[in-house]
């Protein structure tokens, strides 16, 4: 009797103790909880739930703001890698030095994945002559969209993360489309090299180069600083000056048919020619370009060069016809127009 008394005493005053425990807690915790909690709760006395991260959360500083900003980024990117050079068929190809960390890792979420989860499929319902209902994607499917299977990265999507961790490195430029036709020529020429060695590393050694090249040209990329006088708005006037001085009827040809030469030469000049010519005859062009100081006066010259080499067509064409030559330039020996360049540049 006396034992079982003592063991209700104990366990009193334990729980005693852990009662008195507890209301401590209960009380720093509350007065911690007021203090924070006043910068959370509005007028009307309501939590105000954006103050933790959430995706909802409309904070310029919020994590998830930043996230949904590089996906729209990395949407635009996607689209515009996988159509790059198609002709040539490259990029669609496996690389044999995929990027191990990426295609390995199961855990990780790859670009790849991040582009699957930020594009929403759309579909149409459709009904068969049974009456069954089904589903049918409304995406185009085509061979050069097609993923690779897993633990393989095909050439396109390399190009995609060199983009993209640029855009994440130069915030204040990001991406600007075109700029996946800037890479496309400098990548290729590393990965296809014969040396292994040099092969292998053409992923970083290409992001150096694009880094650098895009150091001088990114102006073309920036709308506000078109009429700068490094920008692409100069350029043009200065190829539209020459033009006249070279070959007057020419020049006003393009002011009696209104041909601006927005509508032709901002691409030749932003895109440094890399959509005018075949995969070769680029390489041969930025060959002579980035061999020379003044390349981007020589720029002026080879696209000088080009609209004198067709000045017999445009003085006989009309408008429309005109257009479709100076977007579709025709296939000319690119040597004929490199040269016709260097004599330009030397009068």
């Amino acid at each position: 009797m006396a034992f079982q008394m003592s063991l209700a005493v104990y366990v009193h005053s334990v729980g005693s103790l852990f009662l008195t425990i507890c209301l401590s807690l209960l009380v720093n915790f509350y007065h911690s909880w007021r203090s924070k909690g006043k910068q959370h709760f509005g007028k009307s006395g309501k939590i105000d739930v954006t103050f933790e991260d959430h995706p909802l959360n409309p904070n310029p500083d919020s994590q998830w703001v930043a996230y949904f900003k590089d996906n729209d980024v990395l949407v635009q990117i996607d689209k515009d890698v996988r159509r790059l050079c198609p002709d040539i068929g490259f990029f669609q190809r496996a690389t044999e030095f995929p990027c191990q960390d990426v295609v390995n890792a199961a855990e990780m979420e790859t670009l790849r994945k991040r582009v699957d989860c930020s594009v929403l499929q759309s579909h149409t319902v459709m009904k068969n002559r049974q009456g069954a209902y089904n589903w049918k994607s409304s995406k185009k499917s085509t061979v050069e969209y097609d993923l690779l299977p897993d633990g393989k990265e095909a050439h396109w999507e390399v190009v995609e993360r060199i983009l993209f961790i640029y855009a994440k490195l130069n915030p204040g430029l990001a991406y600007v489309q075109g700029m996946n036709e800037i890479i496309g020529p400098i990548y290729y020429i590393f990965a296809s090299d014969s040396e292994r060695e040099w092969s292998e590393h053409a992923e970083c050694d290409a992001f150096f180069c694009f880094t650098n090249l895009m150091s001088e040209i990114r102006d073309n990329f920036i709308k506000s600083l078109d009429d700068s006088a490094h920008g692409i708005g100069n350029m043009m006037m200065q190829l539209m000056n020459r033009l006249q001085l070279h070959d007057p009827d020419v020049g006003s040809l393009m002011v009696t048919q209104d041909l601006k030469p927005q509508y032709f030469s901002f691409r030749w000049l932003t895109l440094l020619l890399s959509q005018e010519f075949p995969m070769p005859d680029v390489i041969r062009v930025w060959d002579s370009l980035f061999a020379d100081s003044k390349r981007f006066d020589f720029l002026i010259d080879v696209c000088l060069a080009m609209l004198l080499l067709i000045r017999d067509d445009l003085l006989k064409n009309d408008f429309s016809s005109n257009m479709k030559l100076l977007q579709r330039y025709p296939v000319f020996d690119i040597h004929l127009v490199l040269s016709e360049a260097v004599r330009l540049q030397k009068s």
